[in-house]
């Protein structure tokens, strides 16, 4: 089978994911998966996405990171309502080289309240292998704290 090209992983499979927005849409992030508590975001690795070394840049595996594990907590079940949040701190550890393929950012939404929560989770590359892991602490923007979200 045939990896995807970056312009299909720019339309998400995720019913009311919606369109990848700004950033995520520059780097050429899709969301494949989105439920409670839950989230994964994909990307295929491309020159741009490098370093001098070769390999994918940390920035670009950071950013997989804070987008995969803000929308696990994010989620939102209303079509047409959406969640927002904001970072308030991200880690992450880079683990093992990636170069090419793609990469599958998985985030879990692992406590908090109504306003604040934790997340965690990892990037795996093609083969499965953990290339960066990280953890956070999100706000939900006061809007959209409600489970139904506010509007679009």
């Amino acid at each position: 089978m045939a990896e995807p090209t970056a312009t299909e992983l720019l339309s998400s499979d995720v019913p009311d994911a919606g369109e990848p927005f700004g950033y995520q849409r520059l780097l050429g992030m899709r969301i494949t998966e989105w439920q409670e508590d839950y989230a994964v975001i994909e990307l295929v690795i491309g020159e741009q996405h490098l370093n001098r070394s070769g390999i994918v840049h940390g920035g670009v595996l950071t950013s997989l990171l804070d987008t995969a594990l803000s929308l696990a907590g994010l989620y939102c079940p209303e079509p047409g309502q959406v969640r927002k949040g904001m970072t308030l701190s991200l880690t992450s550890t880079f683990i093992a080289p990636a170069r090419s393929g793609v990469l599958r950012a998985i985030g879990r939404r692992r406590g908090g309240g109504r306003s604040t929560f934790m997340s965690s989770g990892e990037v795996l590359d093609a083969e499965g292998n953990v290339v960066a892991m990280g953890e956070g602490t999100f706000r939900v923007r006061r809007a959209s704290q409600s489970q139904t979200g506010e509007p679009a």
